[in-house]
């Protein structure tokens, strides 16, 4: 069977509803499955909750119900938010499922014969937030633990503890020798460093004398294992992992044909979670090197320069900005006004420029004037005229050939470079830029004035084919960040309407030039980017 692309994102805390962070980073990651399936490829996207640990169990108890019931109902608004946001994924993860909790307890069985798990006990500080143990390390120039911590207390108890530190040397030659480990690579030098200070094992357990709500660990009832050993292993447990199975060869064609993933992760659960916990996790469990992940690892939005938070009460909501703009445009801001890897400063008012100047004045503006052009002059039906022509207002021109290698194939060919790397941000640059070189052509050749000389005609239907030829590739572009708005560009098109509302209905295959045949009928201009009038 052909690679699938296997790409995933961290898992959603149930411990409170969705922000725009949580928002930001499921649309990036439904961008880049809607671009390799664009490209042709199979696509696998998995995402979904993480519905254990304590302070889920804790925030049950404030609010008065089981946690079960807790979870369930958080759940429900990441669910109904990726619906509203046209998030497509192929797989949904809860961590309470059955199927999950098999392979959480398998892997743990085999750490566990294998030697890799042992018991022992620990007395320190603890931090409620993060759940885990801390060491003089996690202190401060003061003496003291920073509040990125949170509550800390001190606790003794007996746990069981994972050989985390066995696996060190590995981990830093993993990351010495591959130099797409992580994505931008200056993540990748943070993670190492973070490596180069690793000491001591990890805690993977905790009593049921103080948290009930997890998976039991399978060798002593009494305990339960730690969250990110629970919640890291989805990544592979619902892409269909066995773990009853030692090597990737012997793992079923199902998992073999997806792994390894790409996995898309805040900056904030790189260290240690994902870039130390997850891959050494995977490296005692016998991935090899060329098996492990790569991770893509994005910013933070901030308000105003500082980081959002629930307890600085500086929360976006989505729901409200959704209902507010549309899906549309809010998908186009998140990806357009930052750079995957670095941190932005989100802006309502910045939101509102961006799609008025891009979407309704540039995009959607070339749309409709084009296809009121064609229909006032050509009764809705395309003609090729003449390719040579060349236009000039002004001392400035603008030839059809010039417009067409330098504005529409040159960018589309650049597209794919930058989407590739995952710079959506510059792909969507590409893109736009073909509508504002349509505006100019159409400004320049003035389809007004040659309507009006019968000479001109093969000039007036050259020009009008260009631009509505360039307007169908540019919906080809921009249907993983803007689907509704794809559709709506190819209905008004009248183009491939036998797939109308289907992802098939683009690929970029046929961003090429000159599929619309001459003669074709393009429908009447319905406003695709109504202006967003401010309050």
């Amino acid at each position: 069977m052909p690679k699938i692309f296997f790409i995933t994102t961290a898992i959603d805390y149930t411990n409170s509803p969705p922000h725009i962070g949580h928002a930001y980073e499921k649309v990036l990651a439904d961008v880049i499955a809607r671009y390799h399936r664009l490209k042709g490829e199979k696509v696998f996207f998995l995402t979904g909750v993480d519905q254990h640990g304590q302070k889920v169990q804790q925030s049950a108890a404030k609010a008065g119900t089981p946690p079960s019931e807790f979870v369930k109902e958080i759940t429900q608004k990441f669910i109904d938010l990726w619906k509203k946001l046209g998030v497509r994924y192929d797989e949904w993860a809860e961590t309470t499922s059955d199927r999950h909790k098999k392979v959480v307890q398998g892997i743990l069985q085999r750490l566990f014969d294998a030697g890799q798990i042992y018991k022992d006990k620990q007395a320190g500080y603890y931090s409620v937030r993060q759940e885990q143990f801390l060491t003089d390390k996690e202190r401060g120039p003061d003496g003291q633990f920073g509040p990125e911590w949170g509550e800390v207390e001190f606790r003794e108890e007996e746990n069981y503890y994972f050989k985390l530190s066995q696996h060190k040397e590995w981990l830093l030659r993993y990351l010495e020798e591959r130099k797409d480990a992580v994505i931008p690579d200056f993540r990748q030098t943070e993670l190492r460093n973070a490596v180069g200070r690793l000491s001591g094992d990890l805690c993977i357990s905790r009593p049921k004398s103080r948290l009930d709500w997890g998976i039991e660990l399978p060798f002593d009832k009494n305990f339960v294992t730690y969250v990110w050993f629970d919640a890291l292993t989805n990544y592979i447990s619902f892409a269909g992992y066995d773990p009853g199975l030692s090597t990737l060869k012997s793992q079923p064609s199902t998992f073999r044909d997806k792994w390894p993933a790409l996995q898309i992760i805040g900056k904030d659960i790189l260290v240690p979670a994902h870039g130390i916990y997850w891959l050494i996790m995977l490296h005692a469990i016998g991935f090899l090197d060329e098996q492990m992940p790569q991770l893509l690892v994005h910013g933070w939005w901030n308000l105003g320069g500082a980081k959002m938070s629930k307890s600085a009460g500086n929360i976006i909501d989505p729901f409200v900005l959704v209902d507010k703009y549309g899906a549309d445009a809010l998908r186009y801001y998140l990806m357009s006004d930052i750079a995957t890897g670095k941190d932005a400063d989100f802006s309502e008012e910045r939101l509102t420029e961006r799609y008025n100047t891009d979407l309704a004045n540039s995009l959607g503006n070339l749309l409709n004037r084009t296809l009121n052009m064609v229909h006032r002059y050509h009764d809705g039906a395309l003609e090729v005229g003449d390719e040579e022509a060349v236009f000039e207002r002004n001392g400035s021109y603008a030839s059809l050939v010039e417009f067409r290698n330098d504005f529409v194939i040159a960018w589309t060919r650049a597209y794919p470079i930058k989407m590739d790397i995952f710079a959506t941000d510059f792909g969507l640059y590409e893109t736009l830029h073909v509508a504002r070189s349509g505006d100019f052509l159409i400004d320049i050749a003035s389809p007004w004035e040659l309507a009006k000389d019968r000479t001109q005609c093969e000039r007036l239907n050259s020009l009008l084919y260009h631009v509505v030829e360039s307007l169908r590739i540019i919906a080809i572009l921009i249907s993983p960040v803007l689907p509704r708005a794809a559709h709506g560009i190819f209905d008004q098109l009248n183009w491939r309407m036998d797939l109308s509302g289907k992802d098939e209905r683009f690929a970029l295959v046929d961003a090429e030039w000159g599929r619309l045949p001459h003669g074709h009928v393009v429908g009447k201009p319905v406003p695709l980017f109504p202006r967003i009038e401010a309050d």
